[in-house]
Formats: C-alpha cells, sequence, structure tokens
C-alpha cells in the first residue's frame, strides 16, 4: 500500500510540475509583449557578477496608497505604440478599456515589485547590458510577467539572438 501511495504522490508531483512548465512555455508563446522602462540604480550595484539588478520606472509611478504597499495585487497599464507600459490605475476588478492590460506586483519588504528584480546573463558579456534601458517582458491575460530579453534605448534587443 505505502509503495502505491508514493507512486500515486510522485505521479502528482510531476503532473503538476509539468503543467506549470505548459503553462509557462504557453505565455511565452502566446503572452502580449509588453516592455516595462528600466529605473536608474546605484552604479555600485548595477553589475554584481553575472547579472543585473532591476528596478523599473513604473514602480516609482505606481504610488497605491497605503492599501497596495501591505498585499499582493494588480495595476492597470497601457501600453504606448512603441509597447512601454504607462500606469493608468489600480486594478478593481472593473473591464479594461480598449489597450489596457493587467499586471500583476508583489509587495516585498514594503516595496512595489514586478516579475524579477534580476536579469542573469552569460559570463563576460555584462558590456552588452551596460545599454539596457527597458524589460521586455510576456504576459499572461491574468497579468502575470516573464522577463524575456532586455532591450536598449532605441529598442534593440541586447544579447545573443
Amino acid at each position: 500500500m505505502r509503495k502505491v501511495l508514493a507512486v500515486v504522490a510522485g505521479l502528482a508531483v510531476l503532473g503538476a510540475a509539468n503543467w506549470v512548465i505548459h503553462a509557462r512555455e504557453k505565455q511565452l508563446a502566446e503572452g502580449a509583449v509588453v516592455l516595462l522602462e528600466l529605473a536608474p540604480l546605484d552604479p555600485r550595484s548595477l553589475m554584481q557578477g553575472d547579472y543585473m539588478a532591476l528596478r523599473f520606472r513604473i514602480e516609482n509611478e505606481f504610488s497605491g496608497g497605503a492599501r497596495a504597499r501591505k498585499a499582493d495585487g494588480r495595476i492597470v497599464v497601457r501600453p504606448d505604440a512603441r509597447g512601454v507600459a504607462a500606469y493608468v490605475r489600480l486594478d478593481g476588478g472593473e473591464p479594461l478599456a480598449a489597450g489596457e492590460m493587467r499586471m500583476r506586483y508583489r509587495v516585498r519588504d514594503g516595496k512595489v515589485k514586478f516579475a524579477t528584480n534580476a536579469y542573469f546573463f552569460q559570463e563576460g558579456t555584462a558590456r552588452v547590458y551596460e545599454r539596457a534601458r527597458y524589460g521586455e517582458f510576456r504576459a499572461s491575460p491574468g497579468g502575470d510577467l516573464l522577463l524575456t530579453h532586455l532591450r536598449s534605448e532605441k529598442l534593440e534587443r541586447l544579447g545573443p539572438r
């Protein structure tokens, strides 16, 4: 009986992991492309080893009030003609207007965070990413974001093709 339970539990774990992988792959393939402008960071912490610390300008634009800073949630943004997202409002569940999309945020240590705070790259390629001004994300309809690339001021993708 224990062996049967162990096999069933193992299959359940593998099934759940495969479902998450499939959902992420689908988001990468079909998610809406949205760009977030990077905010300046202290140059002493911009490059640390093989990753770049990230912060996004929209974090500054989104005040959100005290209530938003205590709990995770979503905001509504509107990408411009170039795809760069601008803050519109806190998401209250109302229908979206044309061109708007939701983005999920998380509150960590009292600070609003979007998706990730680091971009990892191959050792020795840091100079390529010094021109980064935008993060390119794939967004799910629910507002989950996956960072796919960094882009330059001219919106060119940085790094290997």
